[in-house]
């Protein structure tokens, strides 16, 4: 057992709590990462007001990057000292969902154990299955994916964000050269998700967003148009920069409804809107199914990006490595475990790509086009 200090939930709405936790040792098939950095995604959030439900107390966090320090009996293909990523996608290897290539999708993983302990000797929920706002977490071995050398922020991000945004683009919509893209929403997600149909060779790439600045920034990712999705009617502006057809492929990276409600509009014939920005439980859109029948038009979810994370992550890595893709701009804040909370409402504002909680006596050094300075300060 080690005591560790973690950010817990207790009640949805309220802030995070700094807490003394213990965590225990890994079991058969387990691994115990001590954390560097973990991302705060929108999924942490929705968590966090209570918008998909769960059980309390619980520590949320799932897009986390650290050095492994401990391996249970029985784990293969990782050493003690390895800089890895830990994601949500536990999965058992053999079902008939991980051997067709799709993990993401696990029906047989054993249920998740609890690791953590509250002060008060009650088991806290591992949220998202890993409970990554502390300083260590355990994990199931198939959650860990070395990535070398990559600086922590950077790798942190590859955990979620990027894999779901890239994956999006590349697995689930399979975009193909010549097409055209709509990207609802760029912010962390939807940029990765404007990277991915640049890497497959999108004609036009048009990201949407009620920011004017986060459509410049979307250009500097790959997106060729900006498009506000506060004009009374942007589906006309997609069309006319789609040659009257509109979009292929378009993909909803926020968990917005008006953002769902216009999806469908801005396609062409037998174009597809992916879901991959996740609204609360119970959230509705209506369409008129004699619409899609008629035009041959669909909709389909994408979680994380239908990643395969030991045959993609490496991927990613190449490509950023190569200066194909970006990560490092991808971080706008960096935080200490105790501002969390304000970290939290950073995001909240919508402004930011992606925060990033440090922890202490992580080295942000690492490999990479542009590795993060290790001087770089935090805020406060």
């Amino acid at each position: 057992m080690t005591l560790i200090r973690a950010a817990v939930c207790h009640a949805f709405g309220e802030p995070l709590k700094i807490e003394e936790v213990t965590l225990r040792a890994p079991a058969a098939g387990e691994v115990e990462v001590t954390l560097e950095a973990v991302a705060i995604c929108h999924s942490d959030i929705s968590y966090i007001d209570g918008g998909w439900g769960g059980g309390l107390p619980a520590v949320y966090g799932h897009e986390a990057a650290g050095i492994v320090t401990g391996i249970g009996p029985g784990v293969t293909g990782l050493e003690a000292g390895a800089r890895v990523i830990v994601t949500l996608i536990r999965a058992c290897g053999t079902c008939v969902d991980c051997a067709s290539g799709a993990p993401v999708y696990c029906s047989s993983a054993a249920p998740v154990p609890p690791s953590l302990t509250g002060a008060d000797g009650r088991a806290l929920v591992k949220g998202l299955k890993c409970a990554a706002f502390a300083e260590k977490v355990v994990v199931d071995q198939s959650q860990v994916v070395d990535v070398g050398g990559l600086a922590p922020e950077a790798a942190c991000l590859l955990a979620c964000g990027v894999p779901t945004g890239v994956g999006a683009a590349v697995n689930t919509a399979g975009i193909r050269p010549g097409q055209n893209v709509v990207v609802i929403g760029a912010g962390g997600v939807g940029l990765n998700a404007i990277q991915g149909a640049r890497i497959a060779g999108a004609a036009r790439i048009i990201a949407m967003d009620l920011e004017p600045s986060k459509l410049e920034d979307a250009r500097t990712f790959g997106a060729t148009d900006g498009v506000l999705a506060s004009e009374p009617k942007p589906w006309k502006a997609i069309r006319a920069l789609t040659g009257g057809r509109g979009a292929d492929h378009v993909l909803v990276s926020v968990g917005a409804i008006p953002a769902y409600d216009v999806a469908m509009r801005l396609l062409a014939p037998k174009g597809t809107v992916y879901a991959v920005g996740m609204p609360h439980s119970g959230d509705t859109v209506s369409y008129e199914p004699v619409i899609i029948a008629a035009t041959g038009q669909g909709m389909r979810g994408s979680l994380m990006g239908e990643v395969v994370p030991k045959r993609d992550i490496p991927w990613i890595v190449e490509l950023y490595g190569q200066g194909r893709l970006k990560l490092d701009e991808l971080v706008t804040g960096r935080w200490t475990l105790d501002q969390i909370n304000e970290a939290i409402a950073d995001t909240r504002s919508g402004k930011a790509r992606r925060n990033v909680i440090v922890f202490r006596g992580a080295s942000p050094g690492g490999t990479g086009p542009a590795g993060l300075a290790a001087d770089q300060a935090l805020p406060g």
